[in-house]
């Protein structure tokens, strides 16, 4: 579908820069921990923008919103592009936030509400592929271009140019889905809620969402440092294809769902979560770099399975007129893991190392998500969507 592909394409570039940052640090000599929260200035970007307009595609049509995500990406690749210091950066990752926190919402409802009839199956498909698909093929595009084609740090975003410019072309042909559509001044901000019946099956699904985007957040920003000073992995396009593999692999997870059932996807999420924390903690103990490709395959699927079961399993037990402030409270716990805990291994990788901060980070999140399974074993959510 050609609205799956432009979701696709922004998507793309807010991971771009993930096998880039070891050139930024060479070029404008920051540490580690800045890796960090330029990276994480994006996930608050993205919780700002649901709570404060996620829902603006439903009240000004999809169209509308989804051109706004295209501008905000291309606003983010220029910055890239013309950057000379740290301060560039910062702007870009937040611009990407903000394209993010547009589009998720507004793309995915898109997809599904183009699909024909009976094809509601497939838009799912499609609509799953390109959001984390789309998050997959961007490092893997920065890295083959940093390793293989000139200009490293502007071909990567230039090529993203490009795209996204044909993605608003694309945009141009496709019809909107909205039909009673306002002012953006009836666009309203979006209290975090969360109904009494809703609680129980909250707190170990939001348990496990925060621990797989953590370890989403940590391959994303700081496993190209790890392969470069740890394993002497410096092929950029090696680095990219790691962290594209947890994305890949989490698609998988998700896809897995409809099969495996609600029921016992978050457990079963959890414990893909714990092998891939374990695999992670191999990896940084032993300087393996097979561990590292394993930790992301099978912790991608795990975070997969649990975040599409948690998202089900909340939106099941929410009241048909409190779901969408719900949902928007999980998607802001998912993000605060992308964001906090990554932060946390930065500020602890100069006193530590990169190691070490890694182990501590995986210590924490252990304990988490055993914490999440044992209340999930105990007692399981309902077996239905």
């Amino acid at each position: 579908m050609l609205s799956g592909a432009v979701f696709a394409v922004c998507m793309a570039g807010t991971t771009l820069p993930t096998p880039l940052y070891g050139h930024y640090q060479e070029k404008f000599g920051f540490s580690e921990l800045m890796v960090t929260v330029v990276y994480a200035v994006y996930a608050f970007a993205v919780i700002g923008v649901l709570l404060l307009a996620g829902n603006a595609s439903d009240t000004v049509g999809r169209r509308p919103v989804i051109r706004w995500g295209l501008g905000f990406a291309a606003a983010s690749a220029v910055c890239f592009l013309c950057a000379t210091g740290l301060g560039w950066l910062f702007v870009g990752r937040l611009l990407s936030g903000l394209s993010a926190g547009l589009l998720t919402g507004a793309a995915t409802a898109y997809v599904m509400e183009l699909a024909p009839p009976g094809g509601a199956a497939r838009a799912t498909l499609v609509a799953t592929a390109a959001n984390m698909g789309g998050l997959g093929c961007g490092p893997l595009l920065a890295g083959v271009l940093a390793q293989y084609a000139p200009w490293p740090l502007y071909l990567p975003f230039a090529v993203h140019l490009a795209l996204v410019a044909g993605a608003a072309v694309v945009l141009t042909s496709l019809p909107e889905t909205v039909r009673e559509r306002s002012s953006p001044r009836a666009v309203r901000p979006q209290r975090p809620s969360l109904p009494p019946q809703v609680r129980s099956v909250f707190g170990p699904a939001a348990t496990a969402s925060f621990v797989g985007f953590a370890l989403f957040g940590v391959f994303t920003s700081v496993s190209p440092a790890f392969l470069a000073q740890s394993l002497d992995e410096r092929n950029h396009a090696v680095s990219g294809l790691v962290v594209a593999l947890a994305f890949f692999a989490s698609t998988a997870g998700q896809l897995a769902v409809d099969r495996v059932g609600v029921g016992r996807s978050l457990p079963l999420g959890c414990a893909g979560l714990l092998a891939g924390l374990a695999l992670l903690a191999g990896a940084l103990w032993g300087d393996l770099l097979v561990l590292v490709v394993l930790s992301a395959v099978v912790g991608g699927v795990g975070q997969g399975l649990s975040f599409r079961g948690a998202l089900s399993s909340v939106a099941a037990a929410s009241p048909a007129e409190q779901r969408a402030a719900v949902i928007s409270t999980l998607f802001v716990v998912a993000y605060t893991g992308i964001s906090v805990p990554v932060i946390g291994v930065g500020v602890l990788a100069e006193p530590m190392g990169l190691e070490g901060a890694g182990l501590v980070f995986i210590a924490c999140m252990t304990v988490l998500v055993s914490t999440a399974a044992a209340y999930l074993l105990r007692r399981p959510v309902p077996a239905r969507t």
